[in-house]
């Protein structure tokens, strides 16, 4: 017997020539004849790597193609699963070798990390590819089964050949290797810094009518730059207070967070509650702060948005009728082109076009406001050409008179002022603290001014807002006077713009009484912040010697002269009583320019003001608003819509491993679907035939 394996492959049989001469109606009068069916074809892209043959031993076996290894490939004991992983890691199949050539010159280009200005080589690097296409699927929002469609193999096979492209459950664990990763990078940015951590919290309710919780970490790291992470987004039995507490706790020791500085959340009073929660948790492990003196911290973007709103009631007649008016317009595509049309006619040059509002956002509602103004003249026309127009508005509030517009006009520069601060205190890659008092001035100003105004329904509407302003930011003992502190250290304000500030904002009695209790609290954080004299005195003490070696390096020789001569001057003149804080303050303050970076002022300075350094690391990192965790809700919107409400989370491998199981149930039931679909299709084609006969013989 010859021990040479048999190929199955391109072997021909007597069954099989004369299945292919005589058809699929002579195979099927010869079926009972041959004795054997014809074999069916191998559809798994395994074989275009493998070789399939019959050993000696009457055994079926696979040999790779490159390195000549052999597996078993029985089709009822073996699959294919053991040589598709072969496929990946044999060292001599092409899209695995290593190319040791020169690598390819990579241009510069924008918009691309780290490829700004940058020439650089590239080789393939499959490893490489895959994680860059797992980035891609977080960072656009791209469903896993996006690996899988038809477009992105063509483009792939186009671009880059040799890539293999994962199927959907590896990159399923890509995406959440990547997540470990980065959480590993997190821990160990959060170890190495030495500054203290700043929250924001916000809860979100989904379309699944599931509860959220987002907490985001801001802080300064040791190169003072700012940094804002996503610590969490995780589901929540309930809002109450002592619940949202817990689960703070619990996430921030996962992540070995031991020091707190400020919790910033909105005016709901389960917050109130949440905060005396980690209040009492972390005072006794000295994480906090004047045992937790400062950790609440209200989002102003909150009390502006309260402030709006309650203006807003007031001039309610003019926007409602403006806001008829537009949606009027947009309620049809002919109405809109028709109203086009009379743009063009009466030549307003404007590039937005109308947009409708919605009620419970007052900084849409400005938006529509903005962009109606511009087109009274075009709405007169289309009343001409639109006779409906007119009537069906007066069922409602009523037609926009010259008077509404005007109001809406001067409503609309009033709100201006809102927007902008609502923009300016909502940013995450800058500082804002410092820009805190400066912001609330501004409101104040613009408020007293308004009360001022002739117009009546303007008086009443300042009126309204600034009681409501009073309610939140009128009494210094409701605020958090960190906020003050952040306004001293910026070098262009300090003391001496604050005090002149309060004067203007408020009486002198009380700007006198606010400003003792700031400089009380700005001497205590300071004293809090400083390290022990006798440890300081020990250290130079110690590290003074009024011998010198001969053999010692030049530059330890003038350290220790400079340390005798600080030495000698402390004997002489005794030591300088003025602290680090009142040299800061005596300085003369810095220049107002717009493009000041805070931070580069603080990095450049740090070895004069070493203790005010680490009070200002912390306190410069102060979010001022909740913006950063509200626009995780814009992401977690857009990923748990109604085409994937079944995902409910994703924060362990057992939720992977859950979708995993729940995409091969659809995959069974998807495959299931298209066999009845053809099942079906079969049966309507045979009735559809009998029909036809039926009709003929008719």
């Amino acid at each position: 017997m010859s021990t040479e394996p048999t190929s199955i492959e391109g072997s021909v049989t007597p069954a099989s020539i004369d299945s292919e001469n005589l058809g699929v109606g002579a195979s099927i009068q010869t079926k009972g004849t041959t004795g054997k069916r014809k074999a069916p074809p191998q559809r798994s892209e395994v074989w275009s790597h493998f070789t399939k043959f019959i050993n000696s031993e009457g055994a079926s076996k696979a040999k790779c193609n490159y390195c000549e290894k052999e597996f078993c490939c029985d089709m009822k004991k073996n699959g294919t699963g053991s040589l598709k992983y072969h496929i990946g890691s044999c060292k001599k199949n092409p899209s695995n070798v290593v190319d040791t050539s020169q690598g390819q010159l990579v241009l510069p280009r924008k918009g691309v990390e780290g490829g700004e200005g940058n020439l650089s080589t590239w080789r393939f690097d499959q490893e490489a590819c895959r994680k860059g296409l797992a980035q891609m699927i977080l960072i656009d929002e791209l469903p896993f089964k996006f690996v899988e469609s038809e477009g992105f193999k063509k483009f792939m096979f186009v671009a880059c050949p040799r890539f293999h492209i994962p199927s959907r459950t590896t990159m399923t664990r890509d995406v959440y290797q990547l997540y470990l990763d980065e959480r590993v990078k997190i821990k160990k940015l959060l170890r190495s810094s030495c500054s203290r951590v700043c929250l924001t919290i916000d809860t979100w309710t989904s379309l699944q009518r599931v509860n959220y919780l987002c907490i985001t970490a801001h802080f300064i790291d040791n190169d003072w730059k700012l940094n804002k992470k996503i610590l969490n987004f995780c589901p929540i039995s309930s809002y109450k207070g002592e619940s949202i507490g817990m689960l703070i706790e619990k996430c921030l020791l996962n992540w070995g967070i031991d020091k707190l500085f400020t919790v910033t959340v909105d005016n709901a009073s389960s917050n109130d509650v949440a905060i005396g929660y980690l209040r009492k948790k972390f005072n006794p492990r000295g994480g906090l702060v004047q045992n937790g003196k400062y950790l609440h911290m209200i989002c102003m973007a909150r009390i502006v948005n309260l402030i709006v709103v309650e203006g807003l009631k007031e001039m309610n007649k003019s926007v409602e009728r403006v806001r008829g008016a537009v949606r009027y317009v947009r309620q049809s595509p002919a109405r809109l082109q028709k109203f086009k049309e009379c743009v063009v006619v009466e030549k307003i040059e404007c590039k937005k076009m109308l947009c409708l509002d919605v009620c419970t956002r007052w900084n849409s509602t400005y938006l529509m406001l903005d962009t109606a103004q511009n087109f009274e003249r075009a709405f007169e026309r289309f009343e001409e050409q639109d006779t409906n127009f007119r009537a069906e508005l007066e069922r409602g509030e009523g037609w926009p008179s010259v008077d509404d517009w005007d109001n809406v006009r001067k409503l609309k520069e009033f709100l201006e002022h809102f927007y902008e601060v609502t923009l300016r205190i909502s940013g995450t890659s800058y500082v804002t603290s410092n820009n805190f008092f400066d912001e609330l001035s501004e409101i104040d100003i613009l408020l007293r001014d308004a009360q001022l105004n002739s117009n009546i329904d303007f008086n009443v509407m300042a009126i309204k807002m600034k009681e409501k302003y009073d309610k939140y930011r009128g009494d210094i003992d409701k605020m958090n006077l960190l906020m003050f502190v952040a306004c001293d250290l910026d070098p262009r304000q300090k003391l001496k713009y604050l005090e002149f500030a309060l004067s203007e904002m408020s009486s002198f009695e009380k700007a006198c009484e606010m400003m003792k209790k700031l400089k009380e609290s700005l001497y205590e954080l300071f004293d809090e912040y400083k390290p022990p004299l006798h440890s300081t005195c020990s250290q130079s003490s110690s590290s003074v010697s009024t011998h010198v070696s001969i053999g010692e390096p030049q530059q330890k020789m003038k350290r220790r002269m400079q340390a005798l001569c600080k030495k000698r001057e402390l004997e002489i003149c005794g030591e300088d009583k003025t602290s680090e804080l009142d040299k800061y303050l005596a300085e003369a303050n810095e220049e107002f320019v717009e493009d000041f970076d805070i931070l580069l002022w603080w990095k450049v300075n740090s070895p004069r003001f070493p203790t005010l350094s680490k009070i200002a690391r912390d306190v410069l990192a102060i979010p001022v608003s909740t913006v950063a965790s509200e626009s995780a809700f814009s992401t977690g919107g857009r990923v748990l819509d109604q085409f994937r409400n079944w995902i409910r989370r994703s924060s362990s491998q057992e939720d992977i491993n859950k979708i995993e199981e729940q995409i091969q149930e659809l995959d069974k039931i998807e495959n299931g679907l298209m066999q009845m679909e053809i099942f079906w299709r079969d049966e309507m084609d045979i009735v559809w035939k009998d029909e036809m006969d039926i009709n003929g013989e008719c």
